[in-house]
Protein backbone atom coordinates (compact mmCIF):
# COMPACT_ATOMS: atom_id res chain seq x y z
CA UNK A 1 0.00 0.00 0.00
CA UNK A 2 0.82 3.57 -1.01
CA UNK A 3 -0.08 6.80 0.63
CA UNK A 4 0.79 9.96 -1.52
CA UNK A 5 0.15 13.63 0.74
CA UNK A 6 -2.03 15.72 -1.85
CA UNK A 7 -2.06 18.36 0.08
CA UNK A 8 -0.89 19.69 3.88
CA UNK A 9 -2.05 22.90 4.63
CA UNK A 10 -4.63 24.04 6.48
CA UNK A 11 -8.13 25.94 5.40
CA UNK A 12 -6.25 28.64 3.35
CA UNK A 13 -3.50 27.08 2.37
CA UNK A 14 0.19 28.23 2.24
CA UNK A 15 1.28 30.92 1.26
CA UNK A 16 -1.55 32.78 2.20
CA UNK A 17 -2.88 35.61 0.00
CA UNK A 18 -1.47 38.62 0.60
CA UNK A 19 0.64 37.81 3.58
CA UNK A 20 4.29 38.95 3.55
CA UNK A 21 5.42 36.56 6.11
CA UNK A 22 8.87 34.77 5.92
CA UNK A 23 7.07 31.12 5.20
CA UNK A 24 4.75 32.34 2.90
CA UNK A 25 7.53 34.37 0.65
CA UNK A 26 9.65 30.78 0.79
CA UNK A 27 11.26 29.49 -1.93
CA UNK A 28 11.24 26.00 -0.57
CA UNK A 29 8.92 23.77 -2.56
CA UNK A 30 7.95 22.49 1.06
CA UNK A 31 6.58 25.46 1.80
CA UNK A 32 4.06 25.45 -0.64
CA UNK A 33 1.19 23.99 0.91
CA UNK A 34 -2.46 22.81 -1.06
CA UNK A 35 -5.82 21.89 1.31
CA UNK A 36 -5.73 18.97 3.26
CA UNK A 37 -6.35 15.58 0.87
CA UNK A 38 -4.18 12.31 0.82
CA UNK A 39 -4.17 9.51 -2.27
CA UNK A 40 -4.54 5.96 -0.98
CA UNK A 41 -3.11 2.88 -3.76
CA UNK A 42 -3.57 -0.72 -2.95
CA UNK A 43 -3.05 -3.44 -5.41
CA UNK A 44 -6.40 -2.74 -6.68
CA UNK A 45 -7.59 1.10 -5.19
CA UNK A 46 -7.34 4.25 -5.33
CA UNK A 47 -8.81 6.01 -2.68
CA UNK A 48 -9.23 9.91 -2.35
CA UNK A 49 -9.85 11.18 1.68
CA UNK A 50 -10.97 14.87 0.86
CA UNK A 51 -11.88 17.11 -2.33
CA UNK A 52 -11.04 20.38 -1.42
CA UNK A 53 -10.61 23.75 -3.20
CA UNK A 54 -7.25 22.00 -4.49
CA UNK A 55 -8.60 18.62 -5.73
CA UNK A 56 -8.27 18.96 -9.91
CA UNK A 57 -4.66 20.62 -9.34
CA UNK A 58 -4.03 17.66 -6.88
CA UNK A 59 -5.04 15.20 -9.46
CA UNK A 60 -3.04 16.44 -11.98
CA UNK A 61 0.21 17.14 -10.18
CA UNK A 62 0.53 13.44 -8.94
CA UNK A 63 -0.39 12.29 -12.50
CA UNK A 64 -3.81 10.33 -10.71
CA UNK A 65 -5.45 8.20 -14.34
CA UNK A 66 -8.24 6.57 -12.14
CA UNK A 67 -9.96 6.65 -8.69
CA UNK A 68 -12.35 4.03 -6.94
CA UNK A 69 -13.30 6.31 -3.95
CA UNK A 70 -14.05 9.13 -2.47
CA UNK A 71 -13.84 9.24 1.43
CA UNK A 72 -14.56 12.60 3.74
CA UNK A 73 -13.59 13.40 7.11
CA UNK A 74 -16.24 16.32 7.53
CA UNK A 75 -18.26 18.84 5.88
CA UNK A 76 -16.19 22.18 6.15
CA UNK A 77 -15.64 23.59 2.63
CA UNK A 78 -11.78 23.18 2.42
CA UNK A 79 -12.49 19.39 2.58
CA UNK A 80 -15.68 19.35 -0.06
CA UNK A 81 -14.80 22.18 -2.26
CA UNK A 82 -13.36 20.01 -5.14
CA UNK A 83 -15.61 17.25 -5.53
CA UNK A 84 -17.53 18.89 -8.65
CA UNK A 85 -13.76 17.56 -10.55
CA UNK A 86 -14.18 13.92 -10.06
CA UNK A 87 -16.84 14.52 -12.91
CA UNK A 88 -13.47 13.73 -15.05
CA UNK A 89 -13.01 10.26 -13.53
CA UNK A 90 -16.63 10.02 -14.16
CA UNK A 91 -15.92 10.47 -18.00
CA UNK A 92 -12.44 8.10 -17.96
CA UNK A 93 -14.92 5.14 -16.47
CA UNK A 94 -17.48 5.44 -19.48
CA UNK A 95 -19.86 7.20 -17.01
CA UNK A 96 -19.79 5.28 -14.43
CA UNK A 97 -20.50 6.98 -10.64
CA UNK A 98 -17.87 7.95 -8.27
CA UNK A 99 -18.61 5.56 -4.73
CA UNK A 100 -18.23 8.43 -2.04
CA UNK A 101 -18.44 7.55 1.59
CA UNK A 102 -19.78 10.04 3.85
CA UNK A 103 -21.48 10.42 7.49
CA UNK A 104 -25.26 12.13 7.47
CA UNK A 105 -23.55 15.47 8.13
CA UNK A 106 -21.39 15.62 5.30
CA UNK A 107 -24.19 14.02 3.07
CA UNK A 108 -26.59 17.37 4.00
CA UNK A 109 -23.67 19.76 3.28
CA UNK A 110 -23.31 17.52 -0.07
CA UNK A 111 -26.57 18.28 -1.04
CA UNK A 112 -26.96 21.61 -0.08
CA UNK A 113 -23.32 22.72 -1.95
CA UNK A 114 -24.18 20.40 -5.21
CA UNK A 115 -27.80 20.18 -5.18
CA UNK A 116 -27.50 19.98 -9.23
CA UNK A 117 -26.05 16.62 -8.69
CA UNK A 118 -28.85 15.11 -6.57
CA UNK A 119 -31.85 17.22 -8.77
CA UNK A 120 -34.62 14.99 -10.51
CA UNK A 121 -33.71 16.37 -13.56
CA UNK A 122 -30.18 16.57 -13.96
CA UNK A 123 -28.32 18.66 -16.55
CA UNK A 124 -25.68 16.98 -18.78
CA UNK A 125 -22.27 16.39 -17.67
CA UNK A 126 -23.06 17.06 -14.41
CA UNK A 127 -20.64 14.62 -11.79
CA UNK A 128 -22.30 10.99 -10.96
CA UNK A 129 -21.81 9.89 -7.43
CA UNK A 130 -23.40 6.59 -5.40
CA UNK A 131 -23.32 8.01 -2.19
CA UNK A 132 -22.61 5.88 0.67
CA UNK A 133 -23.72 6.06 4.48
CA UNK A 134 -21.24 5.35 7.02
CA UNK A 135 -20.52 6.32 10.70
CA UNK A 136 -17.88 5.41 13.33
CA UNK A 137 -18.83 1.61 12.52
CA UNK A 138 -16.13 -0.63 10.11
CA UNK A 139 -17.34 -0.39 6.68
CA UNK A 140 -15.85 -1.99 3.20
CA UNK A 141 -15.21 -1.03 0.23
CA UNK A 142 -15.28 -3.68 -1.68
CA UNK A 143 -12.83 -6.17 0.38
CA UNK A 144 -10.77 -3.50 1.41
CA UNK A 145 -11.94 -3.00 5.62
CA UNK A 146 -12.12 0.88 6.51
CA UNK A 147 -12.27 1.84 10.16
CA UNK A 148 -13.51 5.34 11.44
CA UNK A 149 -12.03 6.83 13.95
CA UNK A 150 -13.97 9.53 16.05
CA UNK A 151 -12.54 12.94 16.82
CA UNK A 152 -13.50 16.45 18.15
CA UNK A 153 -13.03 19.82 15.74
CA UNK A 154 -13.77 21.89 18.81
CA UNK A 155 -17.20 20.83 19.13
CA UNK A 156 -17.73 19.68 15.71
CA UNK A 157 -17.76 15.66 15.14
CA UNK A 158 -15.38 14.58 12.57
CA UNK A 159 -13.64 11.17 11.17
CA UNK A 160 -10.59 10.21 10.92
CA UNK A 161 -9.59 6.80 8.67
CA UNK A 162 -7.74 3.75 9.68
CA UNK A 163 -6.72 1.17 6.61
CA UNK A 164 -4.53 -1.74 7.59
CA UNK A 165 -2.14 -0.35 10.03
CA UNK A 166 -2.32 3.03 8.47
CA UNK A 167 -4.20 6.15 10.04
CA UNK A 168 -4.95 9.64 9.18
CA UNK A 169 -6.68 11.71 11.55
CA UNK A 170 -6.98 15.61 10.31
CA UNK A 171 -9.04 18.79 12.15
CA UNK A 172 -8.74 17.44 15.17
CA UNK A 173 -8.10 18.59 18.89
CA UNK A 174 -9.43 15.63 20.99
CA UNK A 175 -9.69 11.97 20.70
CA UNK A 176 -10.99 10.06 23.67
CA UNK A 177 -9.47 6.77 24.79
CA UNK A 178 -12.00 4.48 23.10
CA UNK A 179 -10.83 6.27 19.95
CA UNK A 180 -7.35 6.25 20.94
CA UNK A 181 -7.20 2.18 21.00
CA UNK A 182 -8.00 2.22 16.70
CA UNK A 183 -4.63 4.06 16.68
CA UNK A 184 -3.20 2.07 18.59
CA UNK A 185 0.40 -0.45 16.48
CA UNK A 186 0.15 1.20 13.77
CA UNK A 187 3.02 1.36 11.02
CA UNK A 188 2.39 5.20 9.85
CA UNK A 189 0.07 7.99 11.45
CA UNK A 190 -0.74 11.37 9.68
CA UNK A 191 -1.59 13.93 12.46
CA UNK A 192 -2.96 17.32 12.33
CA UNK A 193 -0.92 19.59 13.90
CA UNK A 194 -1.62 23.58 13.36
CA UNK A 195 1.00 26.03 14.71
CA UNK A 196 3.01 26.03 17.20
CA UNK A 197 0.62 28.15 19.56
CA UNK A 198 -2.84 26.45 20.84
CA UNK A 199 -5.52 26.83 18.65
CA UNK A 200 -9.61 25.90 19.54
CA UNK A 201 -9.88 23.36 17.23
CA UNK A 202 -6.67 21.75 16.17
CA UNK A 203 -3.85 19.89 17.93
CA UNK A 204 -0.38 22.32 18.13
CA UNK A 205 2.85 21.20 17.43
CA UNK A 206 3.42 20.15 21.10
CA UNK A 207 0.00 18.31 21.60
CA UNK A 208 0.68 16.33 18.30
CA UNK A 209 4.05 15.09 19.73
CA UNK A 210 2.46 14.28 22.92
CA UNK A 211 -0.30 12.35 21.31
CA UNK A 212 2.32 10.76 18.89
CA UNK A 213 4.30 9.52 22.14
CA UNK A 214 1.21 8.54 23.69
CA UNK A 215 -0.26 6.21 20.32
CA UNK A 216 3.96 4.88 19.33
CA UNK A 217 3.43 4.44 15.41
CA UNK A 218 6.54 3.34 13.99
CA UNK A 219 6.50 6.61 11.94
CA UNK A 220 4.27 9.84 12.30
CA UNK A 221 3.74 13.09 9.60
CA UNK A 222 2.37 16.03 10.51
CA UNK A 223 -0.40 17.85 8.54
CA UNK A 224 -2.98 20.44 8.08
CA UNK A 225 0.28 23.13 8.66
CA UNK A 226 -0.28 27.21 8.83
CA UNK A 227 1.95 29.34 8.13
CA UNK A 228 1.97 30.08 11.33
CA UNK A 229 4.09 26.70 12.31
CA UNK A 230 7.43 28.41 10.89
CA UNK A 231 9.81 27.19 7.80
CA UNK A 232 9.39 23.33 6.59
CA UNK A 233 13.15 22.87 7.44
CA UNK A 234 13.54 25.11 10.25
CA UNK A 235 10.65 23.16 11.92
CA UNK A 236 11.88 19.87 10.79
CA UNK A 237 15.07 20.49 12.72
CA UNK A 238 13.35 20.42 15.82
CA UNK A 239 10.90 17.40 15.79
CA UNK A 240 11.75 14.01 17.71
CA UNK A 241 13.11 10.76 15.89
CA UNK A 242 10.51 9.34 13.94
CA UNK A 243 7.94 12.67 13.61
CA UNK A 244 8.05 14.46 10.44
CA UNK A 245 6.43 17.37 8.91
CA UNK A 246 4.23 16.17 5.64
CA UNK A 247 4.66 17.87 2.54
CA UNK A 248 2.69 18.27 -0.84
CA UNK A 249 3.46 15.36 -2.89
CA UNK A 250 5.15 13.00 0.09
CA UNK A 251 5.04 9.30 -0.75
CA UNK A 252 4.62 6.64 2.14
CA UNK A 253 5.51 3.38 1.20
CA UNK A 254 3.66 0.83 3.43
CA UNK A 255 4.42 -2.86 1.93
Amino acid sequence: MKVTVLGSGTSQGVPVIACECEVCKSTNTKDKRTRCSILIETNSKKIVIDTGPDFRYQMLRADVKDLDAVLFTHEHKDHLAGLDDIRAFNFKRGGKPMDVFANEDVQKALKREYSYIFAKNKYPGIPKINLKSISNKPFLIDDLEVIPIEVLHYKLPVLGFRVKDFAYVTDANFISEEEKEKLKNLDALILNALRKTEHISHFNLEQAIELIHELKPKRAYLTHISHLMGKHEEVSKELPHGIEIAYDGLKINLD
